[in-house]
Order: structure tokens, then sequence, then C-alpha cells
């Protein structure tokens, strides 16, 4: 193979085939190429660890978890090419694929489980490291049997940004250099979070009450703006691009600058006890943060779940075809089957070998009695006709939404997790009420259930994108199967951990308490079932108007209601990153220069969000051990103003290093 052709992608890889038209990958399907190796394993396994700490910390903080493929791409190439290691292409790819399975396995995990902490229910490891690990297994066996629909039948039809801007790093050869700007901007980041978090330096959220007038008209009129100073954040909000970050702020800006003064104008005098809990203030005596708390989020709950199900009823179609690929594949001969070998050689490509169907519904059958007998045997429910329940909640809803989480990352990289979550928590709790589970047991298995629910679609989402990277290259799907369940594996073990020390030391109820935006909604969705109590299906009607209007006028919905949802300091800096990114990529009158940049500021980003999360969980680590430098005095008398300053100063390093980049 000669070099030129390794460097760049064939030029049929992102459009569609002509008739009779085959995509040939960069690595032929009739060689045997190093892609499992005792080096290609360890080191992936090495950036599940590392991103697993990383994202659970960020998302339970933000509520965004950070896709980690790019990161861990880049560091994988400038890795084999300081080794020295030939045929790296394929090894990174294993690399890739067993490290992406930390933000995939993140998400499901913290978008739940924490919510059991929220409500004061105990559980143990044993239960949060089963619940994310059979759900990402699960996720992982559903999604294989519509692998040849996503990345191939449907080739050129979906643009598979991730997936697009992951290959294209693993290809180009570009990471030795990215990988040096990586560590410097992960060394700033770090450090900058770092003196934040552990010494109070300076505050890490700024506010229009660091003045005199912005107090008077927070207490008055109930209008705040807040910005979280987080270099991570900030990095985030580049990666997510102005588009999405706009329409994210539009939601928390509707919320903070209009329903919540709008409350405070008309029941500012008035005591509103929507769930039952015993609220004994006025609108009119809270602060603009305890109604968004009690009242205004809910508003975003009922969006996110609404924009989930406007999600499922597009993506039918893409559901119907799934379906139906994967059943003719059940009836095929693994040796014979509809693969691109030779012509009348009887044999499947190498690149389009996947794990036999016999050991795939093996697999589920095995997935499906060990959820059963987790639920059954694992403290999660009280009787076997519950777990029962359980099971067929969980393998319904996973079978029907996997497809739908791989049309998302396939057609816009992002995943609706959260939104189809939620819907899955009220189905769960609406059944388990029924069969006789309530109160804290009820809620505890609602959790639990969608737990399981949440890492298979997430992790189904996820790898969807591994696969289609391979396709493009060239590596052997079965090899990314077989060793993405150690990636999930060694994922879930590391994130539960992570869990159990953050819990410990800042806790996910308190005022100093982790913001865990997704897990607060699935507490606040199923409390009031499993107690007898009520649900503000007022403020959940209005969500689900609004996410309906916004889907009519082709506004993105589900961002929308996460803004909505999320506190508004986390959402302001989004807008920021999200600039800083359009402008890098606009001034130059050269589409290669601009592109340039572009990337530069994603290393740059990328290296705030894992240096910034890495050193939050290094900060928490000490706080466990009762290693307190906080400087607590200096912090709240002028942590705040203080604050600007930095800020400004690594927003300057983003846009001028970014800038440096002239071809």
């Amino acid at each position: 193979m000669d070099e030129e052709r390794i460097n760049s992608l064939p030029e049929n890889a992102q459009r569609e085939l002509k008739p009779g038209e085959e995509y040939k990958p960069l690595l032929e399907a009739g060689r045997n190429w190093s892609e499992v190796t005792p080096y290609s394993v360890a080191i992936g396994l090495l950036m599940v660890i590392i991103f697993s700490a990383a994202a659970a910390y960020l998302g339970l903080r933000v509520g965004q978890v950070f896709e980690a493929a790019i990161p861990i791409a880049i560091i994988a190439v400038g890795l084999t090419s300081a080794l020295g290691k030939k045929d790296g292409l394929g090894q990174n790819v294993i690399i890739q694929s067993i490290g992406g399975c930390s933000g995939a396995v993140v998400a499901g995990a913290i978008f739940t489980l924490p919510a059991i902490y929220i409500l004061g229910v105990e559980v143990n490891f044993l239960q949060m490291f089963l619940s994310s690990l059979l759900g990402g297994v699960l996720g992982i066996l559903f999604l294989i049997p519509f692998r040849k629909y996503f990345v191939k039948e449907m080739h050129g039809k979906y643009p598979f940004p991730e997936a697009t801007a992951t290959t294209q790093i693993l290809v180009s050869g570009e990471g030795g250099k990215g990988a040096g700007t990586l560590l410097v901007s992960g060394l700033i980041g770090g450090l900058y979070d770092f003196l934040v978090s552990t010494f109070g330096t300076w505050s890490d959220t700024i506010s229009t009450t660091v003045l005199g007038i912005g107090r008077t008209v927070a207490d008055k009129a109930k209008v705040l703006l807040k910005v979280n100073t987080s270099a991570a954040v900030l990095g985030l909000g580049y990666i997510i691009g102005l588009k999405y970050a706009f329409v994210i702020c539009c939601g928390s800006l509707l919320v903070w600058l209009v329903i919540i003064p709008l409350m405070n104008l008309i029941w500012g005098g008035q005591v509103i006890d929507l769930m039952h809990t015993g609220v004994t203030m006025t609108i009119g005596e809270m602060s603009p943060d305890q109604i968004f708390k009690d009242y205004a989020r809910h508003i975003g709950i009922g969006g996110i779940a609404t924009a989930g199900i406007i999600g499922i009823i597009k993506s039918f179609g893409v559901i119907k075809s799934a379906v139906g690929l994967a059943v003719s594949e059940f009836g095929k001969n693994p040796s014979t089957g509809s693969g691109t070998g030779n012509a009348g050689s009887g044999t499947i490509a190498r690149t389009e070998q996947d794990l036999p169907m016999k050991t795939i519904v093996f697999g589920i059958v095995i997935a499906l009695l060990a959820i059963f007998a987790f639920f059954a045997f694992g403290g999660v429910v009280n009787n076997v006709w519950q777990a029962l329940v359980g099971l067929l909640i969980v393998g319904v809803i996973s079978f029907l939404f996997t497809t739908v989480a791989a049309n998302a990352i396939a057609i816009v990289g992002t995943n609706p997790v959260s939104g189809m979550t939620l819907m899955t928590l009220i189905i769960a709790s609406l059944i388990l009420v029924a069969v006789g589970l309530k109160g804290n047991a009820g809620m505890a298995a609602s959790l639990i259930i969608g737990g399981v629910v949440c890492t298979a679609l997430s992790v189904a989402g996820s790898f969807i994108t591994d696969l289609k990277i391979g396709y493009w290259i060239g590596t052997t799907p079965k090899k990314q199967e077989a060793w993405k369940f150690a990636g999930v594996a060694v994922a879930a073990a590391t994130v539960c951990g992570v869990m159990l020390i953050l819990n410990k030391t800042y806790g996910f109820v308190g005022d100093q308490a982790l913001v865990a935006p997704q897990a607060n909604a699935m507490a606040a969705v199923i409390q009031p079932m499993m107690n007898g109590g009520g649900a503000p299906w007022l403020l959940y009607g209005i969500g689900a108007l609004i996410a309906i209007l916004l889907t009519v006028f082709k506004v993105p919905a589900l961002a929308f209601a996460l803004g909505m949802f999320i506190p508004i300091d986390l959402n302001l800096p989004l807008l920021i990153g999200g600039a800083i990114s359009w402008y890098v990529s606009t001034r130059s009158k050269e589409k290669k220069v601009n592109d340039a940049r572009m990337n530069k500021g994603t290393l740059i980003a990328s290296g705030f969000i894992a240096g910034g999360a890495l050193m939050g969980v290094v900060s928490a680590l000490l706080k466990f051990f009762d290693v307190d430098w906080f400087l607590s005095s200096w912090y709240s008398a002028y942590g705040e103003a203080i604050a600007i300053f930095p800020f400004i100063c690594i927003i300057a390093y983003m846009v001028i290093s970014s800038m440096k980049v002239k071809e």
C-alpha cells in the first residue's frame, strides 16, 4: 500500500455509491493487518480509565458528557508515531474503539444512578456496576445486527460527523503534532480549574449580583445571569459549536429572563405546591435559583421527554428498515452470508466479518437472564414477578431505541439518550406501581432499570461511530465488537468508583453538591409517582408544548429543552465557547486555513476538557482525604471580581493560539 493512499480516504468514502460501484477501504480486505495486539488493548483500556474518570466528573458537574473519540484518536496516533509502531493504523482504531467506551458508559451511569443518592435511597457499588455493565453489554449485542445497515447499506446517506473527524485524524497522521497541543492545553486547563476547585483562588461563577444593582434586580424582579468560568465548560462549548450552543442558551434565557420573572410577577404573593411536598414559601420570597429548582426546570423536563418521543416517531422508518435487515441476517450461514468476498468463494471478506449471529443471539439470551437474576436476587425488586416486569421493560425499550440512538449519532452526532431515558423512567414507574412496587424500593428499582436502558442506548449510539470508522479504514468488525465488551467492563468499574468518591466528597444534594442535572431530572420525575403524590403535569405540559412548537419550526427541540433544564451558569459559557469556534473558523477567505484553525481550536478545547475534568477528580480526591487548602475568606470577598481576568485570559489563549495557524 503506497504512502499517498494511506494519508487520505478514498474519493467515494462520503458520497453515495453509483450503481455497481464498490467502496474499498484503506486496509485491503485480502490482507491481515495488525489490529488487536497487547499494545493496542493495553493503551485502549488505559484510555478508558482516564477518560471515564474525566467524563464522569464533568458530566456530574455540567450534565454534558464530552465524547472522547477525538482526543483518544490524537493520543493513539501520537503514541504510535513516537514509538515507531509499524502497521499502526489498525491498532489505533482498536485503541479508539476500546477507549470510546468511556463516554458512552459514563453517560448511561451519571444520567440515572446519582438520582438514587438524591432521593436518599441506599445503593452499593455492585448494584451500580452491574447496572452499567449489563446495560453496556446489551447495547453492543442489540446494535451488531444493524451494523451493516448503518455503515454499508446507508453509505454516503448519513454524514457521521464525529466518525468523519475521528477518521481523518487517524488517517492523516497529524496526531503527533496535535498531541503536543492537546498536552499543553490540557496542562493549562487542568491547572486553571485545579486552582479554582482546590484553592479557591477565584470564583467558579461570575454573576450579575457582583454589582449592587444586580443584587437588587435579582431580589425584586428575579432576574439573574451567571457564567461558569471553568476551562472545561468553555472547551465543551467550543466543540458543541455556535449553532447548538445558541439553541441551548435560548432555552436557558427563556426560563431565566422570561418565565422566572413572569412567575414572580403573576404569583409572587402565592404559595404554590404542585407536587404536594409541603412548600411554605411564596414565589416572591424565593430566590431566582429556588424558583428555577422548584418550578421552572420542570418545564425543561417536559420538553426533554417530548423531544425524545418526537425523535422516536421520526425514526420509525429507520427502525423498520434496520429490523428487517437484522431478521434477514439471522437466517444466513455465517460462512456464506452476504459478504463481499471473492465471487464464488463462499466466504465473507475480512472487513465484513461480524461476530456470528448465533453468538449474538446466545449473548442476548445470557445478558437478559443475567439482568433478570440481577433484578430478582440483587436487591433491586421484591419478587420474581416484578423482576420479570423489569426485564420486559429493559428488553423492549432497549431494542426499540437502539436504532434511534444509532440514527441520531449518524445524522447529527448527538444521542438524545436523556430524553429517551426520562420516558423509560416514566413508563417503568407507572408499571412498577401497578405491580405493587412503590416508595423507596420502587424508586431504586426504577432508577436501576433506567440505568440499564440508558447505558444500553448510550453504548449503542457510540458504538456505531466506532464501526463506521472501522468500515472506512478497513478493520475487522468482529475484533472491534469482541473487545468492546472489555472496554465496557473497565468503564463501568471506573465510573462507579468515581461516583462513590464524588458522592462522599461533594454529594448530590445541598449547596455545594454536584449539579448532576439529568439525574436530578430523573429523581424529580419518579419521586412523586412512587410516593403517592402528584407531579407537576402542568409544567411538563408547557414544556411539551414548547417542544412541539420548536419541532414545527424546525428548531432542535432537545437542545432547547436541555437549556431550559440545565442552570444558566453552565449554559452561557457554552455560548462563549461556540462563539469562539465560529470566530476562528470564519476569519480567513481560504477554507483550508479556516478548517486548520478550527481543528487547532478543537485540540485546545479537548485539552481544556480533559485537563480540567481530570484535575477536578484530583481535587475531589484531596477533599475526600480531608486535604483542605481552600481560601474561603478570599473566595467569598473577592472571588467573583478576580475571576473575570483569568477567564478572559483563557479565552484569549484559545483565540490567539488557534488564529496563529496560517495553512
